[in-house]
């Protein structure tokens, strides 16, 4: 069972899809956003959620503060599941800060085409399937520059066996935390965003 951990919506129970997804485990969601909190990186952050899944991350994003969310997904099964989440967490914030949460069903490589989404974004999760290939990680990564915000963060989850990522020009490695069997790789953008395309 996966829920919110913590914020407007804590407790809240979310679906899963049942195949087709790996949910991110409550150990490492906790120390994804309790490092977030620690930088105070949520409140009123604009968030992109890749490969989305249950939409778990982005979601518990919003119940702590987020302004704006987009879970991206491009298994309509997920997806679905993601809207049905997103509205229960809708339900459950204050009424005067409900956040903006929507879901993009297509895939990620699509969503980040140039011109296809506004910039610019302040914290990014990429949870790809852990058979996705490192040159298309790397060529996601490099989309995603001219989408971020100055100093925005990126998490990567990984296996612990796959490598470090691919890392573009405008995106640098911070460090790298292992949990079991997972691997989140934390960096930030690390130079001023170019202006945004037309949506």
């Amino acid at each position: 069972m996966t829920r919110i951990i913590a914020g407007f919506a804590g407790s809240q129970t979310l679906a899963v899809p049942r195949t087709g997804t790996r949910p991110t485990s409550d150990r490492v969601r906790e120390a994804i956003f309790s490092a977030l909190e620690a930088r105070d990186a949520l409140q009123g952050a604009r968030v992109l959620d890749l490969y989305a899944g249950s939409g778990a991350l982005g979601l518990e994003a919003a119940s702590r503060g987020a302004a704006e969310v987009v879970l991206v997904e491009r298994a309509k099964p997920a997806a679905d599941i993601c809207r049905r989440n997103a509205d229960a967490v809708r339900r459950a914030a204050p009424r005067e800060a409900v956040p903006t949460v929507r879901v993009a069903q297509r895939s990620v490589a699509a969503f980040l085409e140039p011109g296809a989404v506004p910039g610019h974004w302040d914290l990014v999760f990429i949870d790809p399937p852990y058979e996705l290939g490192e040159p298309e990680l790397s060529r996601e990564l490099a989309a995603l520059v001219p989408l971020l915000a100055e100093g925005a963060l990126v998490v990567v989850e990984r296996s612990s066996r796959s490598p470090e990522p691919g890392w573009p020009a405008g995106i640098e490695l911070e460090r790298r935390r292992d949990y079991g069997e997972t691997t989140l790789w934390w960096a930030f953008a690390d130079q001023p965003a170019r202006p945004s395309q037309p949506a």
